[in-house]
């Protein structure tokens, strides 16, 4: 357990032509620095920078047939 009380057992899949999957509790941060709050054990992070949700996956990968 690191000194913010989360555990150190984290998980990074990348899905072939789609997001990121991150299993574990992570410090995620947008690119001001702000914190964002981790609802959810698994979060799926974009990777083709389309989503309108970022930085989460709204599936859109799939429509613009995104390559990775």
């Amino acid at each position: 357990m690191t000194a913010s009380g989360k555990t150190d057992d984290v998980e990074i899949t990348a899905c072939t032509n789609g997001p990121l999957l991150v299993r574990g509790e992570i410090d995620l941060r947008s690119a001001d620095g702000e914190p964002i709050e981790q609802v959810r054990n698994t979060v799926a992070l974009c990777r083709c920078g389309v989503s309108a949700i970022k930085p989460f996956c709204d599936g859109t990968h799939k429509l613009i047939n995104f390559k990775a």
